[in-house]
């Protein structure tokens, strides 16, 4: 078994590293949507602290916190999503491209956004037909409509067409995809 092992430091070692000049916060990774995503979040922990403390705390629960907290989860994921297309981290099997000759894994790769963006413009069309279907809607305990989460559903599903436009448009652009050379993207290339 491996031991560990652990650098000694010294307490003016640790007095000084509050002297060092403090990292500059970059927002840049960040759209609209991850802050959409973020705050939806907070109001899901908000809902689901509320449900805890008045079910176990007062020992009488608000019935209403988890038919929101729910409602938030299906946004958060769905948000979460148009993340994960933006910055192509969604579960993709590359194993493929490092044994097919470059030509093939360039027309399969442009192949791949293409049926993406097929998916969500399809997706957003179904989506949309169904909002227009379900539309009256009201939720169980609050008397909310349900179209909240279903137009924000929608909204995400456009978001992430619109960005798989984006992410094709840049591979395009590059003339390479993260399927092709994952390294380039993930800070591992040499």
């Amino acid at each position: 078994m491996a031991q560990e092992h652990h650098t000694q430091t010294t307490p003016e070692e640790i007095a000084h590293a509050f002297e060092d000049a403090e990292p500059t916060a970059d927002l840049s990774p960040y759209a609209v949507e991850d802050w959409l995503t973020l705050a939806v979040f907070w109001g899901m922990a908000l809902c689901v602290f509320l449900q805890f403390f008045t079910r176990y705390v007062l020992n009488n629960s608000l019935a209403w916190t988890e038919e929101i907290a729910i409602n938030c989860l299906v946004v958060v994921v769905f948000l979460g999503a148009v993340a994960c297309v933006r910055l192509s981290r969604h579960i993709q099997v590359d194993v493929l491209y490092h044994y097919i000759p470059p030509g093939v894994a360039r027309m399969l790769s442009v192949l791949v956004d293409v049926v993406r963006i097929g998916f969500f413009a399809y997706a957003s069309y179904l989506l949309w037909r169904y909002v227009n279907i379900v539309s009256r809607e009201r939720m169980v305990t609050v008397d909310l409509p349900r179209s909240i989460v279903f137009y924000s559903v929608f909204a995400a599903f456009v978001l992430m067409l619109v960005r798989s436009i984006q992410v094709a448009w840049a591979n395009w652009r590059r003339g390479y995809s993260v399927l092709e050379r994952p390294g380039a993207f993930d800070g591992s290339a040499e």
